[in-house]
């Protein structure tokens, strides 16, 4: 099927905001339009996977439909809205993918939607399927409604991304929404392509970092802070005074307790970066806390959280870790995800690092 391209001509002067990969987090959504103080003279580009693999797609679907009525929103499908369509439009996918991962996900929209409409029938797919679309048109109708690509003179934006900016509508639909790796294939644009789809850390070797990534030699910018995917993960807002503007900014909601760094800290001169398919360990020495353990991929030794080992079919693999240190100067905020007996898993800017010095108490205020 060939990509749907929708023309984005905004008025200038109006304060564009990118938000991607959601991933049916609403209080990550709420909290963040707040931050940013979302105004019905924003435009808001929900740049793709606003639904599943989080607990609240049902809810975040309702919200943005409401919120649509009072604020202009340009919802872009990605390739998770794109298998709920799918799953709503035909049986294709019905013996290949819905038999498999239906039954096995819980989590999913099409199954928050059967279960509030008392009709979780995995065995006869065709009547779930008619019984979600009578059930819940309005949802079906705005996944129809989303386009492929966002179309501006200055600004496109694509969940997946594109090869070329020439021809786009003889592309490959899918292929736009799932493009796994697009800023490792070399492309380059005349115009800022905005992507997500692709957790930003993965690109990273050397610091985990879930920040925006600016690529002005390829005019690219990929925006997905993991929000779901990863424990320290975040939700990105990419801020774009007016459309011809390239005066970029961006915040973020992790949605983590905050405390201020009370001692000064130097940032570690290497490191190890486990990332998500790159993850593969040797374990040399167990401990309850943290396990000593060799990164296959790197050569390297570092210490892992014990609790983040996992076996698989090929041996032991951790989810993502690392041993950098922040550079933390006294009265700096920082988010924390874990507190260890050593120290403590912390944030600052989108990177994730440890700090050993002291925390003032928990600030309440973002």
């Amino acid at each position: 099927m060939r990509p749907v391209i929708a023309p984005f001509r905004p008025e200038p002067g109006r304060r564009i905001i990118a938000i991607s990969d959601i991933h049916g987090n609403l209080p990550f959504f709420e909290n963040l339009l707040r931050k940013i103080e979302f105004s019905p003279k924003d435009i808001l580009v929900l740049l793709g996977d606003i639904l599943e693999k989080g607990a609240q797609s049902l809810e975040l679907a309702r919200y943005v439909l409401e919120l649509q009525k009072t604020h202009t929103i340009y919802p872009v499908c990605g390739n998770c809205d794109g298998y709920v369509l799918r799953f709503l439009e035909n049986g294709a996918w019905d013996q290949g993918f819905f038999s498999w991962f239906l039954p096995q996900h819980p989590e999913s929209i099409l199954r928050q939607m059967a279960r509030e409409g008392g009709f979780e029938q995995w065995e006869d797919l065709p009547r779930l399927r008619d019984n979600l679309r009578k059930a819940y048109p309005e949802i079906w109708r705005w996944l129809q409604a989303m386009p492929t690509i966002l179309e501006g003179e200055h600004l496109v934006f694509v969940h997946g991304g594109v090869p070329s900016l020439e021809h786009m509508e003889d592309l490959d639909r899918w292929k736009c929404m799932k493009n796994d790796d697009f800023l490792g294939q070399g492309h380059r644009f005349d115009r800022w392509v905005i992507v997500g789809h692709w957790p930003t850390t993965l690109y990273r070797e050397q610091i985990p970092s879930s920040a925006p990534l600016f690529c002005p030699e390829q005019k690219i910018i990929s925006i997905d802070g993991a929000c779901v995917l990863k424990l320290d993960g975040q939700l990105n807002a990419l801020l774009i005074p007016e459309e011809s503007s390239e005066d970029f900014a961006w915040d973020c909601w992790d949605g983590l307790p905050q405390y201020a760094a009370l001692d000064r800290q130097e940032a570690s001169p290497a490191s190890v970066n486990v990332r998500f398919g790159h993850s593969r360990v040797e374990i040399l020495e167990a401990g309850e806390e943290f396990t000593r353990c060799r990164h296959l991929e790197s050569g390297r030794e570092l210490d892992v959280l014990t609790r983040f080992l996992r076996q698989g079919k090929d041996g032991p693999w951790c989810l993502d870790c690392t041993d950098y240190r922040l550079p933390v100067s006294a009265g700096e905020v920082l988010s924390v995800s874990e507190f260890t007996s050593r120290g403590v898993l912390a944030k600052k800017n989108g990177v994730t690092g440890w700090y050993f010095g002291r925390l003032s108490p928990e600030i309440t205020q973002r």
